[in-house]
This record gives structure tokens, C-alpha cells and sequence, in this order.
């Protein structure tokens, strides 16, 4: 293998498309893991392919299956599947174009001609609502910042685990995950996002002999 081609497999890696699923059966997809856990405020799993999706699907309860498939756009609804592995070709299958950019409308006026030159004024009439539009990202932005502060609502999972990290000498993985009844990646997926994103400074560290450990800096 020359250099070249190691250069070209580390970014392919690098930007490999990641998909979540989390606790309601929603499937999101992302450029990057890191981009995954950066925006994704509930627990959830990842996989960047089939077998990956086929592991977790290993692990899921046969009706959890039925109502993935069921829940995606345009398919036809099932009762069961033959296995585990034929619901994870499916849905992977069904998956691919999760992501992909629309066809743009410019492209498809462009076919009938005269009709594509008729949508010019529309786009001035759209340069002179930018400014509400700022407006109202700014109020979303203020609203956002006020419910951070006002700290996770009571009784939810972010509140359980703001709970444990807040002790003394905080939690360990292990403790997390048999409190949430989450894995591993679980854990870690939660505290490099839906913490990050509430506003917690969450630090990781592993004692001496020790099991990882994670707690709230105050």
C-alpha cells in the first residue's frame, strides 16, 4: 500500500458517515462521530455500517426491530422478521439516504424554462425578511440559555446523572451504567453531548488502580 492510498482509507475514516438511534427509535445521521456526539442531546447508539448495526440489532428485542422499520418513511409495515440479521439489512438498507441533500429547486425550474426566470423577485422578498429572522434566532438563542440555567428538569435522565456527578468524588462508568441501564458508549455519548450541550464541565479520570470516573467541576 503506498502512501497515497494509507493518506486516502485515514479520511475516509475521518469523515465516515455515523448514524444514531436513541431510546425512541429515532435515526439520525452525522459526517463524523464526533459530530454525533457533539449535537445529540439523548442517549443513543451509533454504527457506520451494516455490521455494526447487525451487533447492536443482536442485542434488541424482536418487536424494538419491527417498530424501527415500521417507523421509516415510505416502507411497507411488517409484523416480524426472520432474524435479528435480516431486520439490519433492511433497515440499513432503507437508511442510505438519510443525509443526502434534496434536489435543488433551482435544477428542477430549470426544466420547464420560462417558470425558473419567474422565481427571481421571491428571492428579493426573502432578503428583506433577514432581519426578523435574526430577530428570532437571537430570542431562540436567549431562550435556550435561560432553560440551561435554570438546569435539567426534575426526574429526567440528565438530572439523574447531574445527581451523580455531583458527589464528592462524583461516579464511575460502572456505577452510571447500571444506574441508567445504558452501555458503555452510552455513557460516553451522553457526557460528550447532552452534558456539553446543558452547559456542565464534565471531567473524566481514571485513579490508580481505579475504574474510569466522572464528576461535575462546581
Amino acid at each position: 500500500m503506498n502512501v497515497i492510498d494509507t493518506v486516502s482509507r485515514a479520511k475516509e475514516r475521518t469523515y465516515m458517515k455515523t448514524f444514531t438511534i436513541d431510546t425512541d427509535n429515532s435515526i439520525s445521521v452525522f459526517a463524523t462521530p464526533e459530530e454525533a456526539a457533539a449535537t445529540t442531546t439523548t442517549p443513543f447508539d451509533t454504527f457506520t455500517s451494516q455490521k455494526e448495526l447487525a451487533d447492536l440489532a443482536a442485542a434488541w428485542p424482536a418487536e424494538r426491530l419491527v417498530a424501527i422499520w415500521n417507523s421509516l418513511t415510505g416502507v411497507k409495515p411488517v409484523k416480524s422478521f426472520k432474524s435479528a440479521k435480516a431486520a439490519a439489512g433492511k433497515i440499513w438498507e432503507r437508511i442510505q439516504s438519510l443525509g443526502e441533500p434534496p434536489k435543488p429547486q433551482a435544477e428542477r425550474k430549470a426544466k420547464g424554462g420560462a417558470p425558473a426566470a419567474k422565481g427571481a423577485p421571491a428571492k428579493g422578498k426573502a432578503t428583506k425578511k433577514a432581519t426578523p429572522a435574526k430577530k428570532a434566532s437571537k430570542a431562540a438563542k436567549g431562550a435556550k440559555t435561560a432553560k440551561a440555567e435554570s438546569g435539567p428538569r426534575e426526574g429526567s435522565k440528565t438530572a439523574q446523572v447531574v445527581a451523580l456527578l455531583q458527589r464528592k468524588n462524583g461516579a464511575t462508568l460502572v456505577e452510571i451504567m447500571e444506574k441508567m441501564g445504558w452501555q458503555k458508549h452510552t455513557v460516553r455519548g451522553f457526557m460528550a453531548g447532552a452534558m456539553k450541550k446543558a452547559g456542565f464541565t464534565v471531567e473524566s479520570f481514571k485513579p490508580e488502580g481505579g475504574e474510569r470516573t466522572y464528576r461535575i467541576n462546581q
